[in-house]
């Protein structure tokens, strides 16, 4: 039965999926309209148009004319479900308000003297007494529901939000808040906060335009998830299933032939699997895709409902339609193969076996029968399927599978290439490696280091192949920590697998590499990537942008936040022109009370402490904190903000401001009904705390962490170091003073690795790209653009060096761009053919109808594409 073309209308649409395409397509689809645009709709959408600007979009004429062409009913529905999603989207949908109701400027200076208050007001104060501060009479009364006993006049209402001494919320009809403040109404609100119309819009600035076909663009965006080479990370995650589960599974035509990322493909198999199964698509697409016995333990996993391997759940029973299906494709394995990838998970794999009953079938699956009794050391002499194994076991090579007395063994590569490094036979050991690209660039180090001099050519030759092979993630980690270890770096960097983004820091007790085994190495993966790129359609023109030299290009991002703007880990931006940012956290708590403490410590050039701005030091020099709230009930939740000024923290000595959100009471973020975080960029402190149109990023806290650092801030550079790391922390009562040498160790150790060059940017890898697919390249830096243009026989090595350091041919315009197929840019505000691929970090005006809309990894994932 072929699938049904949905129909683009807003009605019929899920607000989830609306929010989805507007995030990742910046497309809106409208419910039908008239043939005319209807003049009484003029004032709703330039009213529409003025709360969009407010918020960082910007519409398209063709969407402000679709819009005039719905009638009164449709226009308010659009218009206020998009306002919803994008408030959203940068969490301008919550309550912002501060502890101090006069943030930033009305703020005490002696965060001492009000805790001293506090602890008096607490243990001394007395139903029907005087003040014990100001011994005024008929000032104190309790609040609900602390029961706390305040004095008005001590504790001005007008300037609290919440219980002035333990600082939870409290009821909102409460006679202390009510006496001293009247929440304004939707209409004081807007007008409050409303820009002139000249004023700047953030750097995320985005125009929204018309979508066309709803299924068309729910296709290409999950068309584009599938062919992702890396793990998603959890925003794509959720993205996928939502995408997934518009499709009929009745109709799987437009499926790809193949799906490179391993997770990707469990989530695609669980969705195609899923009950009622019919097996003959199944066992076709399960053929197809399924090449390795990890796969069927990553899609059993993704059925039982885990995400990943490192945390996998209790496996959920496997019906008897699906386990023939599983057990055919793990029969068409070669039995040594299955057994080593079997072995990586044995523990995994046993449990499986429990579900799968390969016994059952051991004369029509012999191989699977064999592998398991490897791994199980099965006692033949016992089992009823004897014969039937070790008919399976005959032709085997006795280097590989042998029959020792009753049980069955393997020779395992892993263990033999271990052997042979234990032994120094580096020789032996790469050739074992060669069968595994990916591993052997895992190792590449090691090798170089324990080869002998006659073989380190022989080493780097293999690298080079391997390069050819192997998935862009680890070519592109191994290029970057290779290209580093030419010299010695004090500590070396960590990032283990799991769901918790940790960063392991321990003392660099490696010899360097010789200068000319790492210059080496750096070419011959160099060049097999650009061999790779060579191979991908040619294009005659492509622009490359400078800005994107600091935006790593990414490869491990299971780990990576929910991100307005989505950044790999290690990427360094310029702060946008604005003197101070401002930082906000917001949380909701679910059963049980959270206190999160959003915090500033600020270092020196050696990462020595300087000051701290918290609920500890409310006040100092170059920063503000707008107040501690204790508590987060839901609907409101609470929100904290602390104002940089980054002048003033650079003239006192700060160089580095490292912005941490810590769980005070050990709540983990997973188990808060929301909690995010972000930043603005604002020229000055006046009007609304929270300013959706000066937000500039916003991200979820999530995950089993209860202390996180987000960003580094260079207060002289003015640049934001992207981190987005979680901080290994025990105990309770979490704070800055507790954790401020943790945090400076883990920070400076991250900045010090990203400096040096141990990641591969977008900028590098777009240089690439470009000098192997295209005949002329512009490059736009912060001076203009100009125009290179590859010479007749000139390899692509040389044209891509030339692109960073050379001198151009010409002068270019953005009219010169518009030619260009092939656009690497940190804004997407040039001019770009139709059907042209672009990367922007920052979309601006590009239409995803028009263009091919690349994310980050995308860029990365060319690499892949090339070697199909």
């Amino acid at each position: 039965m072929a699938t049904t073309t949905p129909t683009s209308t807003t009605s019929a649409t899920p607000a989830s999926l609306t929010q989805v395409l507007l995030r990742r397509r910046g497309v809106i689809h409208l419910p039908a309209g008239g043939d005319r645009p209807d003049p009484t709709a003029e004032a709703g959408v330039t009213l529409l148009e003025a709360d969009l600007a407010e918020r960082g979009w910007l519409l398209s004429p063709a969407l402000r004319d679709a819009l005039l062409r719905l009638d009164t009913a449709d226009l308010t529905g659009v218009g206020s479900r998009l306002l919803a999603d994008c408030d959203e989207l940068i969490g301008a949908a919550r309550n912002h308000t501060p502890l101090f109701r006069g943030f930033p400027h009305r703020v005490p200076d002696n965060t001492l003297k009000l805790l001293v208050d506090r602890i008096l007001t607490t243990f001394f104060q007395q139903p029907e007494q005087p003040c014990v501060l100001c011994r005024a009479d008929r000032t104190v009364r309790p609040v609900n529901p602390c029961g706390h006993l305040v004095c008005g006049d001590c504790f001005r209402p007008a300037d609290y939000s919440a219980c002035p001494i333990c600082h939870r919320q409290i009821d909102r009809t409460d006679p202390y808040l009510t006496a001293g403040h009247r929440e304004q109404s939707p209409v004081e609100r807007r007008r409050a906060k409303r820009r002139p119309v000249n004023a700047a819009g953030p750097d995320r600035l985005r125009v929204l335009h018309l979508g066309d076909r709803l299924h068309d663009d729910v296709r290409a965006e999950l068309t584009a998830l599938l062919a992702r080479p890396t793990a998603l990370p959890p925003v794509d995650v959720d993205d996928l299933e939502l995408l997934l589960a518009t499709e009929d599974r009745t109709d799987l035509s437009w499926l790809p032939a193949s799906v490179p990322g391993r997770e990707t493909k469990a989530r695609l198999l669980a969705w195609l699997l899923a009950d009622p199964i019919d097996t003959a698509t199944a066992r076709t697409h399960v053929s197809a895709l399924v090449d390795t016995a990890t796969d069927v333990l990553r899609l059993l996993v993704a059925r039982s409902g885990g995400e990943s391997l490192i945390d996998r759940p209790r496996i959920a029973p496997v019906p008897r339609p699906l386990r023939r299906v599983l057990l055919a494709a793990l029969d068409r394995i070669d039995p040594v193969q299955l057994v080593e990838d079997m072995r990586r998970h044995r523990r995994a794999w046993i449990a499986i076996g429990e579900r799968l009953h390969p016994g059952e079938y051991v004369t029509r699956w012999p191989g699977v029968a064999l592998a398991f009794a490897v791994l199980r050391r099965t006692d033949l002499n016992t089992h009823p399927a004897c014969d039937a194994i070790l008919t399976a076991l005959d032709g085997r090579p006795e280097s590989h599978l042998w029959l020792d007395g009753s049980r069955v063994h393997a020779a395992v590569r892993a263990r033999r290439v271990e052997e042979a490094m234990a032994c120094g036979d580096t020789l032996d050991a790469l050739a074992l490696l060669r069968a595994r690209p990916g591993e052997l660039l895992r190792r590449a180090d090691h090798l170089l280091r324990t080869a002998q001099s006659e073989a380190t050519a022989e080493v780097v030759s293999a690298i080079g192949e391997a390069a050819h092979e192997a998935a862009p993630a680890v070519v592109l980690s191994a290029l970057g920590e290779l290209r580093t270890r030419g010299s010695r770096h004090p500590s070396r960097v960590f990032f283990p697998a799991g769901r918790t983004a940790r960063a392991h820091v321990v003392p660099e007790q490696r010899l360097p590499l010789t200068p000319a085994s790492v210059a080496d190495v750096e070419q011959a993966l160099t060049a097999a990537m650009l061999d790779r790129l060579a191979a991908l359609p040619a294009v005659d023109r492509a622009v490359v942008d400078t800005g994107l030299d600091g935006v790593i290009a990414p490869f491990a991002e299971r780990t990576a936040s929910r991100a307005l703007v989505t950044l790999a880990r290690g990427s360094v931006l310029p702060i946008p022109a604005g003197r101070f940012l401002r930082l906000f956290v917001h949380w909701t708590e679910s059963d049980e009370r959270v206190d999160l403490d959003l915090s500033v410590a600020v270092y020196d050039h050696t990462w020595q402490h300087v000051a701290t701005c918290d609920y500890t030091s409310l006040n100092v020099p170059g920063a503000v904190h707008s107040g501690d709230l204790t508590s987060a009930p839901a609907p409101r939740g609470s929100s904290e903000f602390i104002d940089l000024d980054v002048e003033v923290l650079a003239r006192n000595g700060g160089r580095y401001a490292v912005v941490s959100v810590l769980s005070y009471n050990n709540v983990p973020f997973v188990e808060m009904a929301e909690a995010f975080a972000g930043f603005m960029v604002r020229d000055d402190r006046s009007g609304d705390t929270f300013d959706a149109r000066t937000v500039e990023q916003r991200f979820d806290l999530t995950g089993p962490g209860k202390v996180t650092i987000p960003f580094v801030v260079d207060l002289r550079q003015r640049t934001m170091r992207w981190l987005d790391v979680d901080a290994r922390v025990t105990g309770t009562n979490h704070a800055v003073h507790r954790h401020s040498d943790q945090f400076a160790t883990v920070a400076g150790a991250l900045v010090e690795s990203f400096e040096a060059g141990g990641r591969v940017t977008l900028g590098e890898l777009g240089r690439w790209i470009a000098a192997a697919r295209s005949r002329e390249v512009i490059v736009r830096d912060l001076s203009g653009m100009t125009l290179f243009r590859r010479a007749e026989g000139e390899p692509a090595s040389t044209f891509a060096l030339r692109l960073s350091t050379g001198i151009s041919d010409a002068p270019a315009t953005a009219e010169d761009a518009a030619a260009a197929a092939l656009q690497f840019v940190a804004r997407g505000d040039l001019p770009a053919p139709d059907g042209a691929e672009v990367y922007a970090l920052h979309a601006d005006r590009l239409d995803a109808g028009r263009v091919r809309l690349l994310a980050a990894a995308d860029v990365a994932g060319m690499l892949a594409a090339a070697t199909k």
